[in-house]
């Protein structure tokens, strides 16, 4: 009777050793996931999963963001001082949640800053990656205006951290904005913008893009600064302010 006791106790005790390492591993993981989506540095502290980011307002990346390209989509005045390049991901609660933030800073410098925005889809977004190469069948089929149209649509209704908006929803969507859905609907099954879409996860990880949002704010001279998350307005302005007075 002792030994069964005993060999009950021991085994008891195994099986707690097993629930606290798969417990810690689990934590690890879901840390990871947390960290990628706020873009957050290591000194946010836990439990700030749903408020928007608050690393380190700026620091500057080891290399510059790809200069302005044919395939950009930009809103503002296309020969402004400043640029705002922002990598984004429509799924992500902190990149939906800065978009009123850079509308308020369009609204407030007017002509002298203008807005790229570049695709970051996060691998852990289900719907992310094709609700980016939609917006590239947008933009390809109803133009620039068509494609922020779309991003303002998609951020307004996506559920955000897991599904966004359902893939058969993007269909109707399209055509709401005023995109025949037939053509929009071949496009994106097509795959056509995929290589698209990941060549900017590529390019904007070369610049130190390492979450979303994550918003290099560039001068009339090339000269960059990367605004890390959901920051507030005057994190932005403070950089603005600085290179527009430098030109």
């Amino acid at each position: 009777m002792a030994s069964e006791v005993n060999e009950l106790k021991s085994t008891n005790k195994f099986l707690i050793i097993i629930v606290i390492v798969a417990a810690f591993f689990l934590g690890s993981l879901t840390n990871r996931i947390a960290t990628l989506e706020k873009n957050s540095a290591p000194t946010i502290a836990a439990g700030d999963a749903n408020k928007p980011g608050q690393a380190n307002p700026s620091s500057a990346p080891s290399k510059k963001p790809k200069t302005v390209a044919a395939t950009d989509h930009i809103r503002g005045n296309k020969n402004a001082k400043v640029t705002l390049i922002t990598y984004s991901d429509y799924e992500c609660p902190f990149s939906k949640s800065v978009e009123p933030t850079l509308k308020q800073l369009r609204d407030t410098y007017g002509d002298k800053i203008r807005s790229i925005y570049r695709h970051y889809p996060l691998p852990f977004h289900a719907n992310a990656q094709k609700e980016a190469e939609a917006a590239e069948c947008i933009a390809q089929l109803g133009g620039n205006d068509a494609f922020w149209k779309y991003t303002d649509a998609i951020f307004e209704r996506t559920t955000s951290n897991g599904t966004g908006i359902a893939l058969d929803s993007l269909g109707p969507l399209a055509a709401e904005i005023g995109i025949d859905q037939q053509q929009f609907q071949s496009c994106l099954d097509s795959g056509k913008y995929e290589k698209q879409v990941k060549d900017s996860i590529t390019e904007g990880t070369t610049a130190g893009v390492q979450g979303t949002p994550s918003t290099f704010i560039l001068d009339s001279k090339g000269n960059s600064e990367l605004v890390v998350g959901a920051q507030p307005i005057a994190s932005f302005k403070t950089i603005i302010d600085k290179d527009l007075k430098g030109n």
